[in-house]
Protein backbone atom coordinates (compact mmCIF):
# COMPACT_ATOMS: atom_id res chain seq x y z
CA UNK A 1 0.00 0.00 0.00
CA UNK A 2 1.56 3.26 -0.53
CA UNK A 3 2.00 5.98 1.62
CA UNK A 4 0.50 9.32 1.29
CA UNK A 5 0.14 12.56 2.72
CA UNK A 6 -3.86 13.01 4.31
CA UNK A 7 -5.43 15.96 4.45
CA UNK A 8 -8.57 17.13 5.84
CA UNK A 9 -11.10 20.10 5.41
CA UNK A 10 -12.15 21.19 7.90
CA UNK A 11 -16.28 22.37 7.54
CA UNK A 12 -17.53 25.48 8.16
CA UNK A 13 -18.60 26.17 11.45
CA UNK A 14 -17.29 23.39 13.18
CA UNK A 15 -14.09 23.34 15.64
CA UNK A 16 -11.42 21.48 14.23
CA UNK A 17 -10.90 18.58 16.95
CA UNK A 18 -14.21 17.99 15.47
CA UNK A 19 -13.40 17.46 12.40
CA UNK A 20 -9.89 14.87 12.53
CA UNK A 21 -9.82 11.44 12.89
CA UNK A 22 -9.59 10.22 16.25
CA UNK A 23 -6.34 9.52 17.43
CA UNK A 24 -7.19 5.83 17.63
CA UNK A 25 -8.08 5.56 13.79
CA UNK A 26 -5.38 7.40 12.80
CA UNK A 27 -2.89 5.02 14.36
CA UNK A 28 -4.53 2.13 12.61
CA UNK A 29 -4.00 3.46 9.61
CA UNK A 30 -0.17 4.32 10.41
CA UNK A 31 0.14 0.86 11.45
CA UNK A 32 -1.81 -0.55 8.18
CA UNK A 33 0.77 1.68 6.27
CA UNK A 34 3.29 -0.15 8.22
CA UNK A 35 1.93 -3.50 7.83
CA UNK A 36 1.59 -3.16 4.33
CA UNK A 37 5.44 -1.72 3.96
CA UNK A 38 6.68 -4.21 5.40
CA UNK A 39 4.88 -7.50 3.82
CA UNK A 40 6.08 -5.64 0.63
CA UNK A 41 9.76 -5.74 1.55
CA UNK A 42 9.09 -9.50 2.78
CA UNK A 43 7.89 -10.76 -0.31
CA UNK A 44 10.25 -8.59 -2.17
CA UNK A 45 13.17 -10.81 -0.22
CA UNK A 46 11.27 -13.94 -0.29
CA UNK A 47 11.48 -13.49 -4.12
CA UNK A 48 15.00 -12.40 -4.24
CA UNK A 49 16.23 -15.44 -2.45
CA UNK A 50 14.38 -17.56 -4.68
CA UNK A 51 15.97 -15.83 -7.80
CA UNK A 52 18.90 -16.41 -5.60
CA UNK A 53 18.21 -19.97 -5.20
CA UNK A 54 17.40 -20.77 -8.99
CA UNK A 55 20.58 -18.94 -10.12
CA UNK A 56 22.74 -21.53 -8.13
CA UNK A 57 21.20 -23.94 -9.37
CA UNK A 58 21.58 -22.61 -12.63
CA UNK A 59 25.16 -22.28 -11.44
CA UNK A 60 25.47 -25.93 -10.45
CA UNK A 61 24.32 -26.98 -13.34
CA UNK A 62 26.56 -25.23 -15.72
CA UNK A 63 29.63 -26.39 -13.58
CA UNK A 64 29.11 -29.35 -14.14
CA UNK A 65 27.79 -29.86 -17.86
CA UNK A 66 31.34 -27.56 -18.07
CA UNK A 67 33.02 -30.77 -16.12
CA UNK A 68 35.79 -33.17 -16.88
CA UNK A 69 33.33 -35.79 -16.61
CA UNK A 70 32.34 -35.31 -19.86
CA UNK A 71 34.17 -36.53 -23.36
CA UNK A 72 35.22 -33.99 -25.99
CA UNK A 73 32.90 -35.46 -28.32
CA UNK A 74 29.57 -35.55 -26.05
CA UNK A 75 30.46 -31.97 -25.38
CA UNK A 76 30.45 -31.10 -28.90
CA UNK A 77 26.63 -31.97 -29.24
CA UNK A 78 26.14 -29.15 -26.51
CA UNK A 79 24.69 -26.50 -29.46
CA UNK A 80 22.22 -28.90 -30.76
CA UNK A 81 20.75 -30.46 -27.35
CA UNK A 82 21.01 -27.71 -25.44
CA UNK A 83 21.85 -29.77 -22.27
CA UNK A 84 21.31 -26.78 -19.64
CA UNK A 85 17.93 -25.23 -21.38
CA UNK A 86 16.35 -28.39 -21.80
CA UNK A 87 17.18 -29.78 -18.10
CA UNK A 88 15.87 -26.70 -16.59
CA UNK A 89 12.70 -26.65 -18.59
CA UNK A 90 11.75 -29.99 -16.99
CA UNK A 91 12.79 -28.60 -13.58
CA UNK A 92 15.94 -30.39 -12.39
CA UNK A 93 16.78 -29.53 -8.89
CA UNK A 94 19.50 -31.00 -6.56
CA UNK A 95 17.72 -33.39 -4.01
CA UNK A 96 15.35 -34.62 -6.69
CA UNK A 97 15.21 -38.30 -7.60
CA UNK A 98 15.65 -38.76 -11.07
CA UNK A 99 15.61 -41.54 -13.45
CA UNK A 100 16.73 -41.82 -16.81
CA UNK A 101 15.22 -44.06 -19.37
CA UNK A 102 17.73 -45.35 -21.95
CA UNK A 103 21.01 -44.27 -21.27
CA UNK A 104 22.83 -45.69 -24.58
CA UNK A 105 26.14 -44.49 -24.03
CA UNK A 106 25.24 -42.15 -21.48
CA UNK A 107 25.35 -38.27 -23.16
CA UNK A 108 23.03 -37.24 -20.49
CA UNK A 109 24.30 -39.37 -17.44
CA UNK A 110 27.65 -37.67 -17.85
CA UNK A 111 25.65 -34.86 -16.49
CA UNK A 112 23.07 -36.06 -14.36
CA UNK A 113 24.95 -38.40 -12.21
CA UNK A 114 27.28 -35.38 -10.90
CA UNK A 115 24.31 -33.26 -10.90
CA UNK A 116 22.54 -35.09 -8.47
CA UNK A 117 25.18 -37.25 -6.76
CA UNK A 118 25.43 -35.51 -3.31
CA UNK A 119 22.18 -34.63 -2.46
CA UNK A 120 20.10 -36.51 -4.62
CA UNK A 121 19.24 -40.07 -6.05
CA UNK A 122 20.28 -40.73 -9.72
CA UNK A 123 18.56 -43.87 -11.38
CA UNK A 124 19.61 -45.18 -15.31
CA UNK A 125 17.33 -47.88 -16.28
CA UNK A 126 18.75 -49.84 -18.78
CA UNK A 127 17.34 -52.75 -21.03
CA UNK A 128 17.55 -56.41 -19.44
CA UNK A 129 21.14 -57.70 -19.15
CA UNK A 130 19.56 -60.75 -21.14
CA UNK A 131 18.29 -58.60 -23.98
CA UNK A 132 19.82 -60.02 -27.54
CA UNK A 133 19.57 -56.55 -29.07
CA UNK A 134 20.92 -54.25 -26.09
CA UNK A 135 23.18 -57.07 -23.66
CA UNK A 136 26.58 -55.49 -25.53
CA UNK A 137 25.76 -51.82 -24.56
CA UNK A 138 24.47 -52.72 -21.19
CA UNK A 139 27.61 -54.26 -20.42
CA UNK A 140 29.62 -50.99 -21.87
CA UNK A 141 27.66 -48.83 -20.16
CA UNK A 142 27.65 -50.12 -16.80
CA UNK A 143 31.85 -50.49 -17.22
CA UNK A 144 31.64 -46.54 -18.13
CA UNK A 145 30.02 -46.19 -14.60
CA UNK A 146 32.45 -48.82 -12.80
CA UNK A 147 35.33 -46.86 -14.19
CA UNK A 148 34.72 -43.79 -12.49
CA UNK A 149 33.43 -44.29 -9.11
CA UNK A 150 33.90 -40.77 -8.34
CA UNK A 151 31.31 -39.53 -10.67
CA UNK A 152 29.11 -43.15 -11.06
CA UNK A 153 29.45 -44.39 -7.82
CA UNK A 154 26.43 -43.58 -6.79
CA UNK A 155 24.12 -44.37 -9.79
CA UNK A 156 21.67 -47.23 -9.28
CA UNK A 157 21.75 -49.38 -12.64
CA UNK A 158 18.66 -51.24 -13.23
CA UNK A 159 16.12 -52.64 -15.71
CA UNK A 160 13.49 -50.51 -18.27
CA UNK A 161 10.12 -51.69 -18.07
CA UNK A 162 9.67 -54.55 -20.72
CA UNK A 163 6.88 -57.23 -22.08
CA UNK A 164 4.31 -55.15 -19.84
CA UNK A 165 6.44 -55.80 -16.51
CA UNK A 166 7.55 -52.66 -14.61
CA UNK A 167 11.00 -51.39 -13.69
CA UNK A 168 13.41 -53.84 -12.07
CA UNK A 169 16.08 -52.87 -9.36
CA UNK A 170 14.40 -48.99 -9.58
CA UNK A 171 11.61 -48.45 -7.06
CA UNK A 172 11.91 -45.04 -4.82
CA UNK A 173 10.22 -44.75 -1.38
CA UNK A 174 7.68 -42.19 -2.46
CA UNK A 175 8.08 -41.95 -6.29
CA UNK A 176 10.40 -40.74 -7.99
CA UNK A 177 10.54 -36.90 -9.17
CA UNK A 178 11.64 -37.01 -12.78
CA UNK A 179 11.37 -39.78 -15.27
CA UNK A 180 13.80 -38.43 -18.42
CA UNK A 181 13.28 -39.69 -21.73
CA UNK A 182 15.85 -38.84 -25.01
CA UNK A 183 15.26 -39.82 -28.30
CA UNK A 184 13.55 -43.20 -27.51
CA UNK A 185 9.67 -43.07 -28.43
CA UNK A 186 10.43 -44.09 -31.93
CA UNK A 187 12.34 -47.24 -30.87
CA UNK A 188 8.79 -48.18 -28.57
CA UNK A 189 6.37 -47.44 -31.13
CA UNK A 190 8.33 -49.87 -33.74
CA UNK A 191 8.47 -52.38 -30.75
CA UNK A 192 4.68 -51.60 -30.18
CA UNK A 193 5.38 -51.14 -26.24
CA UNK A 194 5.12 -47.22 -26.05
CA UNK A 195 1.64 -47.32 -23.90
CA UNK A 196 3.35 -49.91 -21.61
CA UNK A 197 6.37 -47.92 -20.90
CA UNK A 198 4.05 -45.02 -20.56
CA UNK A 199 2.18 -46.38 -17.58
CA UNK A 200 5.23 -47.30 -16.22
CA UNK A 201 6.90 -44.13 -15.68
CA UNK A 202 3.12 -43.05 -14.31
CA UNK A 203 3.31 -45.70 -11.48
CA UNK A 204 7.26 -44.80 -11.12
CA UNK A 205 6.60 -41.08 -10.56
CA UNK A 206 5.02 -39.31 -7.52
CA UNK A 207 2.29 -36.88 -7.46
CA UNK A 208 3.15 -33.93 -8.94
CA UNK A 209 6.35 -35.65 -10.63
CA UNK A 210 7.50 -35.01 -13.91
CA UNK A 211 7.92 -36.98 -17.74
CA UNK A 212 10.63 -35.17 -19.45
CA UNK A 213 10.43 -36.03 -23.13
CA UNK A 214 12.79 -35.03 -26.02
CA UNK A 215 12.16 -36.90 -29.19
CA UNK A 216 12.52 -36.16 -33.23
CA UNK A 217 9.39 -34.81 -34.57
CA UNK A 218 7.46 -35.74 -37.25
CA UNK A 219 4.74 -33.49 -39.11
CA UNK A 220 1.18 -33.95 -37.62
CA UNK A 221 -0.97 -36.64 -39.47
CA UNK A 222 2.60 -38.69 -40.44
CA UNK A 223 1.93 -42.54 -40.51
CA UNK A 224 2.72 -45.19 -38.24
CA UNK A 225 4.43 -46.87 -41.07
CA UNK A 226 6.57 -43.89 -41.86
CA UNK A 227 7.21 -43.06 -38.02
CA UNK A 228 8.63 -46.80 -38.16
CA UNK A 229 10.27 -46.46 -40.81
CA UNK A 230 12.31 -42.53 -40.36
CA UNK A 231 12.18 -42.20 -36.83
CA UNK A 232 10.19 -38.68 -36.51
CA UNK A 233 6.96 -39.13 -34.50
CA UNK A 234 4.50 -36.32 -34.38
CA UNK A 235 3.89 -34.31 -31.42
CA UNK A 236 0.41 -34.56 -31.06
CA UNK A 237 0.63 -38.64 -31.20
CA UNK A 238 2.98 -38.75 -28.15
CA UNK A 239 1.00 -35.69 -26.21
CA UNK A 240 -1.97 -38.00 -26.63
CA UNK A 241 -0.64 -41.12 -25.68
CA UNK A 242 0.81 -39.90 -22.60
CA UNK A 243 -2.54 -38.20 -21.56
CA UNK A 244 -4.03 -41.55 -22.23
CA UNK A 245 -1.60 -43.00 -19.59
CA UNK A 246 -3.21 -40.18 -17.36
CA UNK A 247 -0.42 -37.53 -17.52
CA UNK A 248 -1.05 -33.75 -18.01
CA UNK A 249 0.88 -31.69 -20.49
CA UNK A 250 2.15 -28.98 -18.57
CA UNK A 251 4.63 -26.61 -20.69
CA UNK A 252 6.33 -27.39 -24.72
CA UNK A 253 9.06 -25.79 -25.59
CA UNK A 254 11.11 -24.89 -28.82
CA UNK A 255 14.50 -25.69 -27.53
CA UNK A 256 15.76 -28.43 -29.47
CA UNK A 257 13.28 -27.49 -32.29
CA UNK A 258 15.50 -27.71 -35.68
CA UNK A 259 13.79 -25.56 -39.19
CA UNK A 260 16.32 -26.58 -41.25
CA UNK A 261 15.24 -29.91 -40.83
CA UNK A 262 13.10 -31.12 -43.95
CA UNK A 263 12.78 -34.68 -42.51
CA UNK A 264 12.91 -36.61 -45.81
CA UNK A 265 16.02 -37.91 -46.21
CA UNK A 266 17.02 -41.24 -47.29
CA UNK A 267 17.87 -42.99 -44.39
CA UNK A 268 15.38 -41.00 -42.39
CA UNK A 269 16.65 -39.32 -38.88
CA UNK A 270 19.52 -41.46 -39.14
CA UNK A 271 21.04 -39.78 -41.99
CA UNK A 272 21.46 -36.46 -39.87
CA UNK A 273 24.36 -36.28 -37.23
CA UNK A 274 25.72 -38.24 -35.08
CA UNK A 275 24.78 -41.13 -36.65
CA UNK A 276 25.05 -40.05 -40.45
CA UNK A 277 24.33 -43.44 -41.75
CA UNK A 278 24.44 -42.16 -45.43
CA UNK A 279 28.37 -42.25 -44.91
CA UNK A 280 30.12 -39.55 -47.30
CA UNK A 281 27.39 -39.35 -49.27
CA UNK A 282 26.01 -35.77 -49.21
CA UNK A 283 27.74 -35.22 -45.76
CA UNK A 284 28.42 -32.20 -45.76
CA UNK A 285 24.47 -31.29 -46.49
CA UNK A 286 23.44 -33.54 -43.49
CA UNK A 287 26.27 -31.86 -41.19
CA UNK A 288 25.15 -28.15 -42.49
CA UNK A 289 21.32 -29.17 -41.46
CA UNK A 290 22.64 -30.40 -38.05
CA UNK A 291 20.51 -32.70 -35.67
CA UNK A 292 16.99 -33.44 -36.32
CA UNK A 293 14.59 -31.21 -35.45
CA UNK A 294 12.56 -32.39 -32.02
CA UNK A 295 9.56 -31.85 -29.08
CA UNK A 296 10.38 -31.00 -26.07
CA UNK A 297 7.48 -31.93 -23.85
CA UNK A 298 7.01 -31.60 -19.92
CA UNK A 299 4.17 -33.87 -18.44
CA UNK A 300 3.38 -33.70 -14.96
CA UNK A 301 1.26 -36.76 -12.90
CA UNK A 302 -1.67 -35.28 -11.57
CA UNK A 303 -1.57 -34.09 -7.46
CA UNK A 304 -5.45 -36.10 -7.09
Amino acid sequence: MPTSLLFFRRPAGHAFGASVLSSTVLAAMLALIASSTTFAARAQAESQAAMDAKDATGAQLAAVIAGPQRSAANRARDPARHPGETLRFFGLTPGQTVIEIAPGGGWYTEILAPYLRESGKFYAAYEPADSTQDAASRQRFAKKLEASPETYGRTALGTMPSAGRGFIGIAPKGGADMVLTFRNIHNWIEAGDFDDMLRAFYAVLKPGGVLGVEEHRAPAGTSLARIIANGYVPEDFVIARARAAGFELAARSEINANPRDTKDHPNGVWSLPPTLRGGDVDRKKFEAIGESDRMTLRFVKPLR
